[in-house]
């Protein structure tokens, strides 16, 4: 299965560093090439340069929030088909997060409800060609 997952590339921009970090081993040990931010702006600037297939988004983030970053990357070419998973300790607001969706598909996770195995799961979901 490690040689399934070895071109695809996943953008992880979170501030909690040791949910960070746990993600980062997890999906670098299942095959996945792992790109970390800490920040909104980090995170955007990252997105455009390695153009992952996937992003793990929190919400609230220092310096640019989640949803200003995922709105401003949905404005670049680039960034419009890439696939979101948003991780977030607060129920999203449906209006708020309608905004920035453009038709694309968004999956929610609650982190203090997350179970590891079922996220997984979900990546390599959306993750199979």
């Amino acid at each position: 299965m490690k040689d399934v997952n070895v071109m695809k590339k996943i953008l992880i921009v979170e501030d909690e560093l040791m949910l960070l970090h746990l993600l980062h081993t997890q999906l670098t040990e299942k095959g996945y090439t792992v790109i970390d931010a800490t920040d909104g702006k980090t995170g955007l600037k990252k997105a455009i340069q390695e153009k992952p297939h996937l992003i793990l988004l929190d919400i609230k983030l220092p310096v640019m929030d989640g949803l200003t970053m995922l709105d401003l990357l949905r404005k670049e070419k680039a960034g419009k088909k890439i696939k979101v998973i948003i991780l977030t300790n607060v129920e999203p607001d449906t209006q708020i997060i309608g905004k920035v969706i453009n038709d694309q598909p968004i999956y929610y996770f609650i982190k203090s409800d997350v179970v590891l195995f079922d996220l997984f799961e979900k990546i390599n979901k959306l993750l199979v060609v």
